[in-house]
């Protein structure tokens, strides 16, 4: 049965302003956006072709607190030697994660996520993936939170990185309700096998991205006994991989799967995964016409209700997403005022987003934005207006916000990640910053 859904973003109008209290920290993922009692809200209707469709392409639904920081701006002034024998590369706000490398960037992200001193932080099920196939990684990651509480590794070229290896030992994973301790994605080369001997070993050795998503799909269904009406709708196109990537964040934080079309094509694959939710599947599609095509778009309609969300670009999109809550599902980030993490990262490494995906798991639940090619553009302004902390009387009052920032400074700039650093601070709604404290 066919079902139609209207778009309700909702905006904040000021009607409010506020007394001396303490600013309240809305950093939790899985609750609805905050009290009403302070704002009116406004439904707005965003329509586009069929009322199935609902397109999240561009606004700001925030929770207005009474406390507005000035738009930001690009800094003008800068000090040519901040990056001269730095000791380190983090910042007060910013963790930045100092490789280029992705078999060493997923090692620092298991040992920063699980450092697995006790049972209670070793993880459950490791994940091995082709770094030749971002697709198969990409959808493996879906089984990160449920049912594995375990990192991806990638395989390459069939081969298990001794690296890697030595990570699994020192984690120790505890194994999934299914006892499995490492899931292995795709195929790997005669005897690779050898190297997880001791441990128990599920392999999946489907490799045709919309096949495999649908695999997926329902060997997470069995292993936590049931399958979730909301899935994502990403495109496995070579040049959508930076769409479809943002996905990750979210489907190692929450039980909604990724699945994939092309931009003319819903595969039958895609179709069957679809089918099981019997007509009641909530769809969210990552990327505008250009990306999936108006008339894949329709063809979801007859599975369910589907959402839109868009961007121009790639950064637009990761940040449109990152903002988007859908307050009848609970489907989404709602980042859209401070007290948040993020996980930033550069579109020309790509697959290093993959691998630092289940830092939306655990510790700040950290979607992903993407930099343009590890600049900060116009759009990043904006985002990081809106979610600018400020405080009333005390800046330990927080909210604070932090970020993960992936990769050398090759990749993003040291100075890209002081001007962050700088934006991602909270001050004083007054004005006058830390002056008394």
């Amino acid at each position: 049965m066919r079902k139609i859904k209207r778009s309700i973003s909702i905006v904040a109008l000021t009607i409010f302003i506020a007394v001396l209290g303490a600013c309240a920290n809305h950093d939790d993922h899985d609750q609805e956006n905050p009290s009403l009692e302070e704002t009116e809200l406004q439904e707005e209707l965003e329509i586009e072709g069929d009322d199935n469709v609902h397109d999240h392409g561009h606004g700001h639904d925030h929770h207005d607190d009474g406390h507005h920081a000035d738009t930001l701006t690009a800094p003008t002034n800068f000090n040519e030697n901040a990056a001269e024998n730095l000791l380190h590369y983090n910042t007060k706000n910013i963790t930045r994660l100092p490789s280029d490398n992705p078999m060493e960037l997923s090692i620092i992200t298991s040992q920063m996520i699980w450092p697995a001193t006790h049972e209670e932080n070793q993880p459950g099920t490791v994940i091995l993936a082709p770094l030749e196939n971002w697709q198969l990684s990409l959808a493996s990651l879906n089984l990160v939170h449920h049912p594995n509480d375990g990192p991806l590794f990638f395989t390459e070229n069939g081969s298990i990185p001794d690296r890697v290896v030595m990570e699994i030992n020192r984690l120790k994973p505890k194994g999934n309700v299914a006892r499995t301790q490492v899931m292995i994605m795709g195929k790997v080369n005669d005897g690779e096998l050898d190297k997880l001997a001791g441990f128990k070993v599920e392999q999946t050795e489907e490799t045709e991205a919309a096949a495999f998503a649908n695999e997926i799909d329902k060997i997470y269904a069995e292993l936590t006994h049931g399958t979730p009406n909301g899935v994502i709708i990403g495109s496995m196109d070579e040049d959508a991989k930076l769409h479809s990537i943002p996905a990750g964040s979210w489907i190692s934080h929450m039980s909604e799967p990724l699945l994939y079309v092309t931009k003319t094509e819903l595969p039958k694959e895609t179709i069957e995964a679809l089918e099981r939710r019997n007509g009641n599947a909530e769809i969210y599609v990552l990327g505008s016409e250009d990306v999936i095509s108006q008339e894949v778009f329709k063809q979801l309609e007859d599975y369910g209700t589907v959402t839109k969300i868009s961007g121009e670009t790639p950064v637009e999109l990761s940040i449109e997403f990152a903002k988007f809550k859908d307050s009848a599902t609970n489907f989404g980030w709602g980042v859209n005022q401070p007290g948040h993490g993020l996980m930033i990262a550069s579109t020309a490494s790509p697959d290093l987003a993959i691998l630092a995906a289940p830092f939306a798991h655990l510790g700040k639940h950290a979607p992903m934005v993407w930099l343009e090619e590890g600049d900060l553009t116009e759009d990043w302004y904006d985002f990081l207006t809106l979610i600018k902390p400020m405080f009333d009387v005390e800046p330990t009052e927080g909210p604070y916000n932090h970020g993960y920032l992936l990769g050398t400074t090759n990749l993003v700039s040291y100075q890209t990640q002081g001007i962050i650093d700088e934006k991602l601070e909270i001050i004083s709604a007054h004005g006058d910053d830390h002056a008394h404290h």
